[in-house]
């Protein structure tokens, strides 16, 4: 199978000034379904990094206090500690609002400070286009004298309350505030990878280019920058050691690393234009579709993302769409609940006109009936390309937001039947088809067939049907098996859409892209 066909060309990605790789062939990734998983797994590796090896992060929210596991260490005393073995420790996080507009200002400055103290290098980066964020989850582990270990984290799993939860889905003991329907300790679905072998490097230059850019840390206006100052911020990044050599191939897996970066003043050094690559990908690999489209997405709700779906659909009269969302926003509020929801409504409307008979949504509770927050960022193609990351299915993530995915194609075939279910000469492949697999088998609560796509849709429909039922009869007998619940999606009052669509479109879903890139209708 020809790579091109799914990843993008260095010309196809639109950014002549990253020197980040087209795409790096023979890697190894492991999938880290839940917090706990992942948090456990940091922290077993950190606390391996010794005298002269690296530790570079970039996160939207840090908590100093988030344990790694139920008997800690935090993260702040983790990373703090390999500092003091004389690790060199560089983070940057995202600098965030005020805390009591319910973002993460505070937090992040404190997990800075008690690193620093401890001798790392946390800057609190405001690189960012107006109303935007750095939403990129990535950590870069390298050992300077055992490179056979280098190894990234990347995905969707911040570094903060109310990640670290696992299969039972009743959520972290150190919960966020959201809305009251998730309860007290919200129940939290995600996905994060551990990634090994020449990636490593990309991901490693990909963090470089954000600390290396020239253009000033607080852009926020002199009113910020004081309130910076009299904090004792850190607005100058230090020199960081030189780039190791990329580590040695280590599997079967082809992967692009993907990006968005958007278009600003000053502009980034390394994306002078923005970058679009992650919307890109995403264009050309669902136009292959042909089979079935799996995908998890805490927003799914961009009328310029669903139009993609709807078009494929329409091509392709075999093809299913399936999508596991969360039951409701992550706020309560008549003023902030709206535009959540009409966002949704726009994107499963477009969706559903396209081919209401094959188009499939899901959101998940536990069993005790509580929702469970879905907080992954994946999609898996005709069980041959994949990616995961931290972006979500909307026009911010794609433009206005920085952003970091990978997209997976797994050169060794699945030889289970079907052995080529999109009917392309590209057969499935067994990394992609592994995904699908199990995080379908997860919310089934079963070890169901589920290879074939139309027996996948059958299984996850009647599964989800069985729930409903189950509620609206009043819950009488046992509880059926897994966590799918077909998905309700509303129509919103005419009144209340006309302040909800604007407020959404600007506000919530802003456009990032180049006036020419909008103009044109083009990522």
């Amino acid at each position: 199978m020809p790579l091109p066909d799914w990843f993008l060309s260095a010309e196809e990605r639109g950014n002549p000034d990253s020197s980040i790789p087209t795409w790096c062939a023979a890697n190894t990734v492991e999938t880290l379904i839940h917090g706990k998983g992942y948090f456990a797994r940091l922290a077993e590796t950190v606390e391996t990094l010794s005298d002269g090896d690296h530790l570079f992060f970039t996160d939207w929210r840090g908590d100093p206090d988030e344990l790694t596991s139920d008997d800690g260490p935090t993260v702040a005393r983790l990373f703090a500690d390999a500092a003091r073995r004389g690790v060199i420790v560089k983070g940057l996080l995202w600098r965030s609002h005020w805390d009591k507009l319910a973002y993460s200002e505070e937090e992040n400055r404190s997990l800075g400070d008690e690193i620093r103290a401890a001798g790392g290098e946390i800057l609190l980066d405001q690189r960012v286009r107006r109303g935007g964020s750095h939403h990129q989850k990535l950590v870069v582990l390298r050992f300077r004298d055992r490179p056979h270990l280098d190894v990234a984290f990347a995905g969707g799993i911040d570094l903060c309350h109310s990640r670290r939860d696992d299969e039972n889905h009743l959520g972290d003991r150190q919960p966020i505030a959201m809305a009251s329907a998730y309860g007290k300790t919200p129940p939290w679905h995600d996905v994060q990878l551990a990634l090994r072998g020449p990636v490593v490097g990309a991901l490693d230059l990909t963090f470089r280019e954000r600390w290396n850019d020239r253009a000033p840390l607080d852009q926020d206006g002199p009113i910020s920058t004081a309130m910076d100052k009299l904090h004792h911020a850190d607005l100058h990044a230090s020199p960081l050691p030189p780039l190791p050599p990329d580590p040695a191939p280590a599997g079967s897996l082809d992967i692009q690393t993907l990006r968005t970066y958007p278009s600003m003043r000053p502009a980034y050094g390394f994306a002078k234009h923005g970058e679009q690559s992650i919307a890109r990908g995403y264009t050309k690999a669902i136009k292959r579709a042909r089979r079935l489209i799996y995908i998890e997405d805490q927003y799914l709700w961009s009328a310029e993302v669903a139009d993609l779906f709807a078009r494929a659909l329409r091509a392709n009269p075999a093809l299913h769409l399936i999508a596991v969302v969360p039951r409701h926003p992550d706020v309560d509020g008549k003023f902030a609940l709206p535009p959540n929801e009409v966002g949704r409504e726009i994107a499963v409307t477009v969706c559903r006109k396209a081919a209401p008979d094959r188009v499939h949504i899901f959101d998940l509770e536990n069993t005790e009936g509580t929702p469970i927050y879905v907080h992954a960022k994946v999609c898996v193609i005709d069980d041959v390309w994949c990616s995961v990351g931290s972006d979500n299915f909307n026009r911010r993530s794609w433009t206005h937001d920085s952003e970091l995915s990978n997209a997976i194609v797994d050169s060794e075939l699945d030889e289970r039947a079907p052995q080529d279910p999109a009917g392309l000469g590209d057969g499935a492949r067994r990394f992609a088809r592994e995904l699908r697999l199990t995080l379908m088998r997860e919310h089934l609560g079963a070890d169901a067939d589920l290879i074939d796509p139309l027996d996948a849709v059958r299984a996850m429909t009647a599964a989800a049907d069985r729930l409903r039922s189950w509620h609206d009869g009043g819950r009488a007998g046992d509880r059926p098996p897994g966590h799918l619940m077909p998905h309700r999606t509303g129509h919103m009052p005419w009144h209340r859409r006309l302040w909800a669509v604007p407020t959404y479109r600007v506000v919530y879903d802003p456009d990032g892209r180049p006036l020419r890139d909008r103009l044109r209708g083009r990522w």
